[in-house]
């Protein structure tokens, strides 16, 4: 007899039993085999594989079925008188832009080569050839040296007078407001490490440390606080708030700590309130966004439907969910469950194809509100009759399970965007304002402190509205940290990136005559 054979039971029953207890202990193996494939997968392709999340559209048709859709009449026409006419496709080289400087270099024909070979006469000029070159020069640092000249009187040599001081953004310190304003940006916005540019200013005869520089960056970073504070008050009118976070690496100074985890939550305003603020918090509890959003009375909230937020809407602030988070879900799920996958896919394929549409036709909020009324909503309808059925037939903690769970849990989050033609279908615009900190994180590595992150939250969030506001980052910040010292803050709303118009500079430092 086989070794193996004699731990077989002898009697019918004991057989049975033990063979229904294999069968249920193989069904738990390979319910956790799947799943530590998909995450295995989910992180092969984190690391190596591509970011997007794009699917044959073809491959889409297999799974899809029929959705009943309500007849519409057809979308009128973009009015031309506001629509802009479409630009041809470009060819050869653009026009460099006419706010450059430019400094013209005139190449003559040498004396000698001037005489007519017919005649033998003088050549008289006609005209000039010319072509624009894209030149670079090199940044550079300059003194200032400050002089305040000093009178006395002549007669008695006494009751001296000496002219005042100019108001300075750091009292006494050696940095310009350009210079403060170069390395702001060459870190917030260029994502240039502070030990780098140390090394950058060394290359120029000039010993700057990073630490110096990093309480330069908090020095200004508190005269542009009530910018920024002006900025959060501005939003706060919107009529919806996107928001996410993100962790950053915190230096821990307590005895014996080393580096903690903060976090950095960004808020985006409406298009009349057009600002993108951040707000740094030492770890992801509810305090954050609750603090923040604390004057928020009445709006909608675009979020990815973190516990977090719960208190706020609790208190009348409308949730609306992010369709690009449950579709990345059910792209997670394609691996083990195909079929199922590429159907719920193929489905808010279908929703994203309206909102392409609106966006052709350029239509405007109400345009919008029709649009998705008529084709989204059956779509949604269909979408939710679906998911109820497949909810049944999946295992629950099964990457496809929790894909359906998460969409039928926030169901009314996701389908609130149907309300206003205002509301966007997802959150991107929020994540895409997340991104420059996880560019950055792989170059700076780490806040330095608690106050670090604050500086960096301040900053960022300037250097970030004067990008999508289409206003240049150094200008502004170069002028605003010139002025912020002196300026009313009655009239602290003129400084803000999308009221800004720079003042008068007398000299090359920036500073006022």
């Amino acid at each position: 007899m086989r070794t193996e054979d004699a731990t077989l039971p002898g009697d019918l029953d004991t057989a049975h039993r033990q063979i229904r207890e294999l069968a249920e202990t193989l069904r738990q193996q390979n319910h956790l085999i799947a799943g530590l494939q998909h995450q295995l997968e989910r992180l092969l392709r984190q690391r190596y594989g591509k970011k997007g999340e794009a699917v044959d559209p073809a491959q889409l048709l297999l799974f899809m079925p029929e959705i009943p859709v309500e007849p519409m009449a057809p979308m009128p026409p973009p009015d031309p008188s506001t629509t802009p006419e479409p630009k041809p496709p470009g060819h050869g080289r653009k026009p460099l832009p006419a706010a450059l400087p430019r400094q013209r270099i005139v190449h003559d024909v040498p004396l000698g080569g001037r005489a007519c070979p017919g005649c033998g006469g003088e050549r008289s000029p006609i005209g000039e050839d010319t072509r624009e070159q894209l030149e670079y020069v090199p940044g550079s640092l300059i003194v200032l040296e400050h002089a305040r000249l000093k009178y006395a009187c002549k007669c008695c040599s006494a009751h001296v007078a000496i002219a005042g001081r100019l108001p300075e953004p750091i009292e006494k310190g050696l940095p310009g407001p350009g210079l403060l304003a170069h390395v702001a940006v060459s870190k917030y916005a260029d994502h240039l490490p502070l030990y780098r540019q140390e090394g950058i200013f060394q290359r120029f005869g000039v010993e700057l440390s990073r630490s110096t520089m990093g309480d330069w960056m908090a020095a200004a970073a508190g005269l542009l606080e009530p910018i920024v504070a002006a900025m959060t008050r501005r939003i706060l009118l919107s009529k919806v708030i996107g928001t996410d976070d993100t962790p950053v690496k915190v230096q821990d100074h307590t005895p014996g700590q080393g580096i903690k985890t903060g976090r950095l939550w960004v808020y985006l305003g409406d298009l009349d309130n057009p600002f993108t603020v951040y707000d740094y918090r030492p770890d992801r509890s509810g305090d954050g966004p609750e603090r923040f959003l604390k004057g928020y009375k009445s709006g909608y909230l675009q979020s990815d439907a973190y516990s977090g937020y719960d208190g706020i809407h609790a208190r009348g602030i409308v949730e609306v969910g992010c369709w690009a988070h449950a579709r990345r879900k059910f792209y997670d799920a394609r691996a083990s469950d195909p079929e199922r996958a590429h159907a719920a896919i193929a489905w808010i394929g279908r929703l994203y194809g309206v909102e392409s549409d609106a966006k052709k036709h350029q239509l405007d909020a109400a345009g919008r509100h029709a649009l998705r009324q008529g084709r989204s909503r059956p779509i949604l309808d269909s979408f939710g009759t679906w998911l109820a059925g497949e909810a049944a037939k999946v295992l629950p903690k099964s990457p496809i399970g929790e894909a359906i769970s998460y969409s039928r849990m926030n169901w009314a989050a996701l389908s609130c965007y149907l309300e206003a033609g205002f509301l966007s279908i997802d959150n991107n615009a929020s994540e895409n304002a997340i991104r420059p900190i996880a560019v950055g994180r792989k170059n700076w590595l780490f806040c330095g402190s608690d106050r670090g992150g604050q500086t960096a939250a301040t900053l960022m969030s300037l250097t970030s509205s004067c990008k999508s506001l289409g206003v240049e980052p150094f200008a502004y910040l170069r002028d605003v940290l010139d002025r912020v010292s002196t300026h009313p803050n009655s009239r602290i709303a003129e400084l803000l990136p999308d009221c800004w118009k720079p003042a008068e500079s007398a000299n090359p430092g920036g500073r006022k005559g």
